[in-house]
Parts: structure tokens; C-alpha cells; sequence
């Protein structure tokens, strides 16, 4: 009978199809047909006789493969069909298992400073589209200067879009950083307050600090990574949201041939809700000169008062 557990190996092809060639053969002429040792000649026609592939002997004659190795091969397909089986059913019952005790795998606490600033540096390197900032007053992780990571990520076609708080842009040195972002592809916006800290790689991982800012003075700051999930969704909704919402920021000079010039920033911090007096301190002009760009661009406009210019910016696609 043939054997259940191997079919054919690569030598008892060759000779089989040697076999099938020569019509009938004994163990001398497939010795030197095939360049091998008598004896093993001699094995190779045995295992194919006992295999029912060949018949006779000492000359052999090749019998049909398909009425020889068809019940092995029914019998393989039937013993594979139960293999899936219980498969499936071990699948199953580990899946069952799996989302009683997911929890524990989809949400991360990450203590201390040095180690949280190490994960957003990770989260920054190993993202490959799109990284999603919420960013605060006096940073937990590093400041916007420390994260070196966001413009080698940019560069290799990362997407960064950031949303700030008012309050960060008038710290001293931010806004200059900031613009310098934009200037390398960055998108950002600004908003009043922000709810949290956050960070969202691809929209499969995010970092999010656990203590309020009125508490991290007691402890060491402490953080959730957070992985695929509802969880996860709705931080990313939240920010969606918040984007929406928020006020463009526009950096640089803008593209050639573009009206608003040097003005892009002014114009964006001014529809921010900046006062003159801010904007020119975080410009490094006078409070005058900042006056005299924004009737300009009211002039642009064409409209006389600086709430029609919030408008127009907004209807005409300045920002």
C-alpha cells in the first residue's frame, strides 16, 4: 500500500519518470540511465513498487500515478479538512479569550519624563503618514526646539499637523520655531486652550499624559500609549474636531505672486485673536507698524473695518 505520509521525493520522481520513458527497466539499466549506484537503483524501484507506481521485478514496468496516489491523496484532503477544523475552532476560542483580556494590551503607562520623551521620539520615527499634535503651554515630553525627529519626519514625507495653544505662540522664541515648521511643511492652527497633551502616529498609536497640569508637581509625569481602538477613535475625533475649529497658521512668505506676502503670518495671528501689541512683540516690529500692514490688507480687502477683514480673509481663502 502506499505510504500515508510521503508521496513522492525528488529522486523517485526522476525515476519514475525514467520508468515511464523506458516502458520496463530493471535495477542495471536505471543505474546507468539515471548515473546512480546499483543498490540504489535497486531501493528506488522497490519503494516506487511498494508505493504501487510500478510493478514487476527484477524488470519493472510503470503503473498509472493517479489510480496509485489518489487514495493517498483523498485521504491527505480529508485529514486536511479536519486540521482546519480544528484550527478554526482553537482560532475561535482564543479570539473569545483574547477580547476578555484586551484591555491590557491596548492601553500603555509610561512613567517619568527621560521615558516619555524616549516613546514620542519612537512614535515620531516609526511613523510612516501622518502624526497628529495637541500642543500645550510648558510641554510634559520637549520643547518644540528639542524635537529634532519632526523634521527628519518631514522630510521622508511625513504629514505633521499640529494644533497650538494661544498661549505657547506668545512664550518667547516659539512663534519663530513654529513658522520655521511651516516653512518645511508643517500645517498648524491655533485655538484658545487645548483639553489635553497628545500625540497620534498613523492613527494606530497615541500618547496621552494622564496628570493634570495643577498636579505635576507631586510625582513624576506619567502618560497613556494608547493602541487601535474605540479609545484610540476618539482621540482622534477629538482632535478632528478641535482642527476644524481652529484658526490656520500661515508661515513664510507664501508662494510667488501671493498677495498677502510677508503679511501670511500677521494675517494668520491676527484672525487668531492676537492684539496688535502681541502681534508686533512675536513679529520684532512696532506696534505702529503692525497697524499700518493690517490697513493694508484691509485695503485689499476692500473693507473698512478689521472685522470685515477676519471675513474676507475667511471667504477669500487667505488662510
Amino acid at each position: 500500500m502506499p505510504d500515508d505520509t510521503e508521496l513522492l521525493d525528488p529522486a523517485e520522481q526522476r525515476v519514475y519518470r525514467l520508468l515511464v520513458r523506458l516502458v520496463v527497466a530493471g535495477a542495471a539499466d536505471l543505474a546507468d540511465r539515471a548515473e546512480l549506484p546499483l543498490a540504489e537503483a535497486a531501493r528506488l524501484l522497490e519503494s516506487l513498487r511498494s508505493k504501487g507506481l510500478a510493478r514487476g521485478g527484477p524488470v519493472f514496468e510503470a503503473l498509472p500515478p493517479d489510480v496509485a496516489l489518489g487514495d493517498v491523496l483523498l485521504r491527505r484532503q480529508r485529514s486536511l479538512d479536519s486540521a482546519r477544523r480544528v484550527v478554526a475552532g482553537l482560532t475561535e476560542e482564543y479570539r473569545a479569550t483574547t477580547r476578555r483580556r484586551v484591555a491590557d494590551h491596548l492601553v500603555e503607562i509610561v512613567v517619568g519624563a527621560a521615558a516619555l520623551r524616549e516613546r514620542v521620539r519612537d512614535l515620531q520615527n516609526s511613523a510612516q503618514e501622518e502624526i497628529l499634535w495637541f500642543c500645550r503651554v510648558n510641554p510634559i515630553a520637549m520643547s518644540g526646539p528639542e524635537n529634532t525627529e519632526e523634521g527628519a519626519a518631514l522630510a521622508r514625507g511625513v504629514r505633521y499637523r499640529a494644533i497650538y495653544e494661544r498661549a505657547l505662540l506668545e512664550m518667547p522664541g516659539e512663534l519663530d520655531d513654529i513658522a520655521a515648521s511651516i516653512r518645511r511643511g508643517e500645517h498648524a492652527r491655533v485655538v484658545d486652550t487645548l483639553p489635553v497633551r497628545l500625540a497620534i502616529a498613523d492613527r494606530t498609536v497615541a500618547i496621552c499624559p494622564l496628570v493634570p497640569d495643577r498636579e505635576r508637581d507631586v510625582g513624576e509625569p506619567t502618560a497613556a500609549l494608547i493602541r487601535r481602538g474605540e479609545l484610540l477613535d476618539a482621540l482622534v475625533a477629538l482632535f478632528e474636531g478641535f482642527w476644524e475649529r481652529a484658526t490656520p497658521l500661515l508661515g513664510g512668505d507664501g508662494e510667488p505672486g501671493d498677495p498677502l506676502g510677508a503679511d501670511r503670518l500677521l494675517l494668520s495671528l491676527f484672525v487668531a485673536g492676537f492684539p496688535d501689541k502681541s502681534i508686533a512683540s512675536q513679529l520684532g516690529v512696532s506696534k505702529r507698524t503692525v497697524q499700518r500692514r493690517l490697513e493694508r490688507l484691509m485695503m485689499m480687502a476692500t473693507v473698512d473695518t478689521r472685522a470685515g477683514l477676519a471675513y474676507e480673509a475667511g471667504r477669500r481663502g487667505w488662510l
